[in-house]
């Protein structure tokens, strides 16, 4: 009996070893690419003699996708930094402070693919770009008027310091001109870019801080002023961010020019969002959804955002004892107290934030369904510390975690079955070259060819015809919003310039709003002021339903520009069948060449959709861009 239990063990064993496990996306590539390669190798003569085929597999193994971007709002001494350092695993790679510290620098982590080094790369102003802002600054400075602006005043101390040290915002420019430290930062800027690069973390970040933080307990020397953006690149992280960059949006203070183009296109870019508020002002804090709200129209209809994780940070840092008198709870003797208080305020914290995104006119703004905004409640010091009382899962860091590998995983699939897709259409057009030898072949290759060129003009004619109602619907809502926007342009503009505020007010505003091109972010106001999208308002809610309908982010709407394309096939059902291996071929080209198309015209889409929406308010900034420069230099 023992023998015969053996042998069936040993049958098993056998017959599971037999089972392969699926390959893996990563597998499933790098097998289409050796085929691909033993086909280019057997088939040197037929690629020489038709050169499409070889550019072909070129563009197959050269392209590189667009990776998904996740934008981070939150501003400084929320768990920004902390949140992405335990994310990350990384503990210490983003000094405290570090996102939102600085908010006029973008900021943004990706995964280093080629090393296990941790790189910086630092996009700089030129030295022309920095000596104009340098000026500004110094204007700023020397303006002794009623009227100036203190919040103004405030940024060029801050970056004057921050650069040259305690006491050099009270010398002049000349003066400055005539330190060391100046000839140092010009021949600093003619580098254009600077990379940092260190395999150990607490170095790395220990050099990176200069350009990224402000200090003003030891001013000098912080380099953050000539950054335009930063790019951190981490080891380890394939899993992770392969195919996601995270990028810190800049909250209210600077609103230099060049840094703003940035970080508009930035926000048109995120797929999805992410907002950093500490627990205990989450529902109540206005700067996170003052600024979302500011962002509406660049990651809505005028961008591409998916979702918001709406992140409680700090959930460990709670007095129980507090909390309790409070909240009135009870809690039984044989209970962790703390952990009690913790996990009941996560509770009460998501059905607050959730309540509050239902009630809210950001919701109305997108295209959303019921799981569109979530919400998590983490504690990245107890993920770090596991002597603290909560467990892993309870800081809620490995949801995150989860939820990036899950997007990261769904790329790289996607990256797989469009590899896939043009190495069979590649395949399918090299058969049918070898086998293009017959005559009665090439007649039937005629008669096909024919009814498929009928076939591709009807198709043609009906999507032209679709986009013809599209741009016929979308210039009759402009016009009505053009009319309403002559109507209210005064009534606008006065509701930005003069919210009942007596006349001193009204000039700091005005010279505010001049000097900054129509836009300015007060660092201790809590609105943004922004006289060009007040002009934009009217125009773009006319248009915002329709818009959403025909360029929808998700889903589907029966009127969108991708579902029409999604329709056309030049290989009909009622096509005539394929009489031969060669036929057959060359429509499965054709159909694999559709897909292909298909799938590049989705991203230009949403790259027109982000032109057209953007285009109201560009071209209002542009007309009005010589009116601010002639009020800015005419004074108040």
């Amino acid at each position: 009996m023992a023998s015969q239990g053996t042998k069936r063990k040993r049958d098993q064993e056998s017959s599971d070893s037999s089972i392969e496990s699926p390959l893996t996306d990563m597998e499933i590539m790098l097998k289409a690419k050796e085929i691909m390669k033993t086909v280019t190798d057997n088939l040197v003569h037929t690629i020489i003699m038709h050169r499409d085929i070889m550019s072909k597999i070129n563009k197959m193994n050269n392209v590189s996708s667009k990776k998904a971007t996740i934008g981070i709002f939150g501003k400084s001494g929320e768990g920004k930094s902390s949140l992405l350092s335990a994310v990350l695993g990384k503990k210490g790679l983003l000094p405290s402070g570090c996102f939102g510290a600085c908010t006029a620098v973008v900021t943004q982590v990706e995964a280093n693919v080629t090393d296990s080094n941790y790189i910086a790369e630092i996009e700089l102003y030129s030295k022309e770009e920095w000596e104009k802002e340098l000026r500004d600054l110094f204007r700023v400075l020397s303006d002794e008027s009623e009227d100036r602006n203190d919040d103004l005043l405030e940024i060029a101390v801050e970056k004057i310091t921050a650069l040259y040290g305690d006491d050099a915002e009270k010398k002049t420019l000349e003066e400055l001109q005539e330190d060391d430290k100046f000839a140092e930062i010009e021949t600093f800027l003619s580098i254009n870019k600077k990379t940092i690069s260190n395999n150990d973390v607490s170095e790395f970040a220990y050099d990176v801080a200069p350009y990224i933080l402000h200090s003003e307990a030891s001013p000098g020397g912080w380099y953050w002023p000539l950054v335009k953006s930063v790019t951190c690149k981490v080891p380890d992280l394939h899993g992770l961010l392969e195919h996601i960059v995270l990028v810190d949006i800049p909250g209210t203070g600077d609103c230099n020019k060049l840094r703003d183009d940035k970080w508009k296109s930035k926000l048109r870019e995120c797929s999805f969002v992410w907002i950093v508020s500490a627990i205990n002002r989450a529902s109540t804090d206005k700067d996170p959804w003052g600024i979302l709200k500011h962002c509406i129209e660049e990651l809505g209809p005028g961008g591409e955002c998916k979702s918001i994780n709406f992140i409680c940070t700090k959930t460990d840092d709670i007095s129980p004892r507090d909390y309790i008198r409070s909240t009135r709870l009870l809690i039984s003797e044989d209970e962790d107290q703390k952990k009690v208080c913790i996990l009941h305020r996560n509770k009460n914290a998501k059905t607050r934030v959730k309540e509050k995104f239902e009630n809210s006119e950001i919701k109305k703004r997108f295209s959303t369904d019921d799981n569109f905004l979530n919400v998590f409640t983490v504690s990245s010091n107890a993920f770090f510390e596991h002597n603290l009382i909560l467990e892993p899962n309870e800081t809620e860091i490995p949801k995150l975690q989860d939820d990036l590998r899950i997007l990261n995983k769904n790329i790289n699939r996607d990256l797989t079955s469009d590899y896939v897709n043009k190495a069979n259409g590649v395949l399918s057009l090299i058969q049918s070259v070898q086998q293009d030898r017959d005559k009665e072949t090439v007649e039937t290759k005629v008669k096909v060819f024919k009814e498929l060129e009928k076939n591709l003009m009807k198709a043609l004619n009906e999507m032209d015809s679709r986009f013809d109602t599209i741009k016929s619907d979308l210039e009759q809502f402009l016009s009505k919003g053009v009319d309403e926007s002559v109507q209210l342009c005064v009534a606008s503009t006065k509701a930005i310039i003069s919210p009942n505020m007596d006349k001193r007010g009204f000039h700091k505003i005005l010279q505010a709003l001049c000097k900054n091109d129509g836009c300015y972010w007060s660092k201790n106001w809590d609105v943004i002021l922004d006289l060009n999208r007040q002009l934009a308002k009217h125009l773009q809610e006319y248009i915002n339903e329709y818009f959403n309908l025909i360029f929808p982010v998700t889903g589907t709407t029966g009127k969108s520009v991708q579902e029409q394309i999604d329709k056309f096939s030049i290989i009909q059902s009622d096509s005539a069948s394929p009489g031969s291996p060669i036929l057959h071929h060359i429509q499965n080209f054709i159909k694999t060449e559709e897909t292909n198309l298909k799938a590049s015209l989705k991203r230009d889409i949403v790259d027109t959709k982000k032109h057209i929406y953007s285009s109201i308010q560009t071209t209002i900034e542009k007309e009005m861009s010589s009116c601010y420069k002639q009020s800015a230099c005419s004074g108040p």
